[in-house]
């Protein structure tokens, strides 16, 4: 029975290691969920007020800037340079349509 008992110790020893392990990533993914979700929310304010483009656009560039964040090693790193990417192609890609819509107007009959 002593040997069943060590046994049990351990394991319980390993468990609460393992649980101290897991408390600790999920605290350090909080964190760089925060840090990102704070990022996003100046980059779209920023851009509302600065750039002529709808929202939702802004919005969906950033969501594909978190995406490709969450794929390297250091999202809350690399998030605001896509961000800021992404933001630019969609302004630059407005414009075009913009300028686009003033040359060809559409014809009515």
């Amino acid at each position: 029975m002593k040997m069943k008992a060590k046994l049990t110790d351990e394991n319980e020893g390993k468990a609460g290691a393992g649980n101290t392990f897991r408390n600790a990533c999920q605290a350090s993914c909080q964190k760089i969920l925060a840090q990102i979700k704070e990022a996003k929310a100046a980059v779209l304010a920023e851009s509302c007020g600065v750039l002529e483009v709808p929202e939702q656009l802004l919005k969906l560039a950033l969501n594909e800037a978190e995406a490709l964040a969450w794929q390297t090693l250091y999202p809350q790193l690399l998030f605001p340079a896509l961000a800021a990417e992404k933001i630019q192609a969609v302004a630059g890609w407005n414009q075009h349509q913009q300028s686009v819509r003033r040359a060809n107007p559409v014809i009515s009959f």
